[in-house]
């Protein structure tokens, strides 16, 4: 006889997640939670060590001896606050945070909280990153020994240009950290070539695991230097890794057993898929025919398609006395569930292009919209 659970199982999604996570996941990375595992088991550390060993091909590539995964419990800010707090020495360092868009101040109030001394440096939340502003500011200020950004800033969408910044920050010879949360497994990238010390990304973005845990991929030589430089105990990001590196992968303390074992069904299917390129691809299409159809329903976005992510899209209010959440409510009856906007300086809304969903589903999503859109067009 099926238990109520297993009923609940078989019960299809609702709605399709269409957010920067978490996100629309497949069955089988469900179903991977479906049992109980113990936190001291030899078969399960050993799951964790073939995840450590995953991420670090996927990151590193032919460098991959150079580096190693931390695996940290919580949202990826745990693991962002985790590595800015454990990364930046208690004396002497200074952070400078490239910043246009919400992330990026989460990381200057991280280090503000944190007592870091920081230089945050803003640009307009439509703009991407500039390298050359980059350039003067380390030119500029000696003391900085840090530096870090956001890759894909889900405020808007857009995809900053990580291989030049990591350029300047090369020439100048200072630690780069880079936030990947929304962009590591869908988007190629080989942290090697582009020089990155920490690489910081989620079990629920790209790779389409579930929430629960963040991981930073590491230099060795640079998370070997951290030791004593955390200031929190439980997000000591070397002290974690360095527990994982004597005892077979084990966490500290209680790890997310069943979201590990999600992430491991997820790290399959992934190289199923073919991998990240294969990802970035389907993600790409899905992108192209939001924009393509939102634009034909008379809604602009934001960002010139140059600058725009494969990750999300973020959309203009079409008229002054649009409602977002009557818009939302009735896509939600459909079976569709948007991300409300971000940006302060206009109203937005965004619509993600990651999880289990294809160009199929986003022709579906785009005929609903057509359909509500002009149905609250004759009522206004």
């Amino acid at each position: 006889m099926k238990s109520h659970n297993d009923a609940l199982l078989l019960t299809e999604n609702p709605y399709l997640l269409l957010t920067p996570g978490p996100l629309t996941t497949t069955r089988t990375v469900k179903e991977a939670m479906m049992k109980d595992w113990c936190t001291w088991d030899d078969q399960y550390n050993q799951l964790v060590s073939s995840i450590r060993e995953r991420l670090v091909k996927l990151a590193a590539q032919a460098a991959a001896e150079d580096y190693t995964a931390i695996l940290m419990q919580g949202s990826g800010t745990f693991s962002v606050e985790a590595t800015i707090g454990t990364a930046m020495p208690k004396q002497g360092g200074k952070l400078a945070i490239a910043v246009n868009g919400a992330y990026g101040e989460r990381m200057v109030q991280i280090a503000d909280v944190l007592g870091i001394s920081v230089t945050p440096i803003r640009f307009d939340e439509r703009s991407p990153i500039n390298p050359e502003v980059i350039e003067k500011a380390l030119q500029d200020d000696s003391q900085i020994t840090h530096v870090a950004i956001v890759h894909c800033e889900t405020t808007t969408g857009i995809l900053n240009p990580l291989n030049e910044i990591a350029q300047v920050v090369k020439r100048h010879n200072v630690t780069f950290i880079v936030d990947a949360m929304s962009s590591f497994g869908g988007v190629a990238m080989d942290i090697d070539e582009l020089g990155i010390d920490f690489l910081i990304s989620s079990s629920n973005k790209c790779i389409q695991g579930v929430p629960g845990f963040g991981f930073v991929v590491a230099r060795r030589d640079a998370i070997a230097k951290c030791k004593g430089h955390a200031r929190s105990l439980s997000l000591d990001l070397y002290d974690q890794w360095d527990m994982m590196e004597r005892s077979n992968s084990k966490w500290r303390y209680t790890s997310p057993t069943h979201v590990v074992r999600a992430f491991d069904q997820a790290l399959k299917e992934l190289e199923l898929e073919g991998g990240i390129a294969a990802r970035e691809a389907r993600y790409s299409s899905n992108q192209q025919v939001i924009t393509e159809g939102m634009e034909a329903a008379g809604f602009s976005a934001l960002l010139p398609r140059e600058w725009q992510s494969p990750i999300i899209t973020a959309f203009r209010y079409p008229s002054a006395n649009f409602s977002f959440e009557s818009f939302y409510g009735s896509l939600k009856k459909e079976g569709f569930v948007l991300y409300p906007g971000k940006l302060t300086s206009e109203p937005t809304f965004r619509i993600g292009s990651i999880g289990d969903v294809n160009p199929a589903d986003m022709e579906r999503l785009v005929h609903v919209i057509k359909s509500i859109y002009s149905s609250f067009d004759k009522e206004q």
